[in-house]
């Protein structure tokens, strides 16, 4: 993640400050396994994969030390990687027998 970031910022200089001091911050953190700018870039927003057990110290983290470092406020959403998209017609059964995924935001009672 950090040499794609690197790449995005580099060689299609897609980047920005906030962008930067994002990823910084992020990669500091201790149970992040890499950070990097996401969508469009341009000061659009960064994706981190961090380690589940420490997500909130990880949020809390980075909203602090973002907001010292650029005196801005920033949003953090929290999600699980999932299987994706699969075959049409790969489910069985009705939707209301369909595994329903739970977000990690109902697990540290953020909902």
């Amino acid at each position: 993640m950090r040499a794609s970031h690197r790449s995005l910022r580099d060689d299609y200089q897609v980047s920005c400050a906030e962008l930067e001091v994002m990823i910084e911050i992020a990669d500091r953190q201790r149970c992040v396994y890499g950070s990097r700018l996401t969508g469009g870039g341009f000061g659009g927003c960064t994706i981190s994969l961090v380690n589940i057990e420490n997500s909130a110290e990880f949020e809390r983290g980075v909203l602090e030390a973002y907001h010292s470092a650029t005196g801005l406020f920033t949003d953090i959403y929290l999600c699980r990687a999932s299987q994706g998209v699969g075959a049409a017609g790969s489910r069985t059964g009705t939707p209301e027998e369909w595994p329903q995924s739970s977000s990690r935001l109902d697990e540290i009672g953020l909902t």
